[in-house]
């Protein structure tokens, strides 16, 4: 069983060890973890911040850092905001209480510092992933660790295709499959189906829905929509294709999107993928395409 567990959190901890330097200059992080044996508790504290890039107006940022223990990303904390700084001075302890040392080397530190906006989404600042089967906790260590700007491209792909036959206006797209998906449950996998829907300018006209696929990062799909689209609108149309992850008891959450779309769709430019459909019709384009966080 311990072995089982031991090579069962290698093979999620690679997922995170990442020894590259980070591509820009977000700021430093600085932390201290300490484990009690005896009750089995995690003790981290988030001492400060400092360089931070400033994501306000006014030159400064407001920011806070969302702590979680991956692959359990149900359960965040988070440090209190503070405000108009770049060196802010957090010092503040969180318990991950009834960890057991084994269980605790299967997880991932992830912090994610984030500057606070009381009017839209808060911007991400930048990020921390700590594997603990790497931390030594018999020396209490203390870490001064440089911020990676978040990863927006690590979504998946999706592979579609799609055919026009302008006979009879039919647009069809199919939904093959997708590979390396964002995990978004607890089980370091997801739920996902894919929402489409037609598009003709700002205006939403159909919306189609393929199956749910179980703890999966690489469904696949084999699902066909058609849809009526006259020739002489081909172009001012887009689809609008949502890979979602389904959660039996909250909101299903966005994985990553694309939009396949003519010149005027939803003021996008036209994709090749649509392109390659107009030049030719009756065949059908295959393309893998990359998801999108938003």
């Amino acid at each position: 069983m311990m072995a089982f567990l031991q090579n069962r959190s290698i093979s999620l901890v690679d997922m995170y060890i990442d020894n590259t330097e980070p591509s820009e200059n977000v700021g430093q992080i600085h932390f201290s973890l300490e484990y009690d044996f005896q009750n089995t508790t995690l003790i981290l504290k988030i001492i400060q911040g400092k360089e931070l890039p400033a994501k306000d107006l006014s030159g400064t940022s407001d920011p806070y850092v969302r702590v979680t223990l991956l692959p359990d990303k149900k359960h965040r904390l988070e440090t209190k905001i503070k405000r108009r700084t770049l060196n802010p001075r957090w010092n503040e302890t969180f318990y991950f209480e009834g960890f057991p040392i084994q269980k605790l080397q299967a997880r991932v530190l992830h912090l994610h510092v984030f500057d606070y906006d009381r009017f839209s989404r808060d911007d991400s600042i930048g990020e921390v992933f700590l594997p603990l089967c790497q931390v030594d906790f018999s020396e209490k260590p203390s870490f001064w660790k440089a911020l990676k700007p978040p990863a927006k491209d690590k979504c998946g792909e999706l592979l579609t295709s799609l055919c026009y036959h302008p006979s009879n206006s039919v647009l069809t797209l199919t939904l093959l499959k997708a590979r390396n998906l964002k995990a978004k449950d607890i089980n370091g996998k997801s739920d996902p189906y894919v929402k489409v829907w037609l598009q003709f300018g700002d205006k939403r006209i159909e919306k189609r829905k393929t199956a749910v696929f179980k703890c999966t990062l690489n469904p696949v799909f084999n699902d066909s929509f058609s849809f009526n689209v006259p020739w002489e609108k081909i172009r001012e149309c887009s689809l609008d294709v949502q890979v979602m992850d389904f959660d039996n008891i909250g909101r299903n959450e966005l994985i990553g999107r694309i939009l396949l779309a003519g010149k005027n769709g939803s003021g996008a430019t036209e994709t090749k993928h649509w392109q390659d459909m107009i030049t030719k019709p009756r065949q059908t384009i295959v393309q893998w395409h990359r998801l999108k966080p938003e």
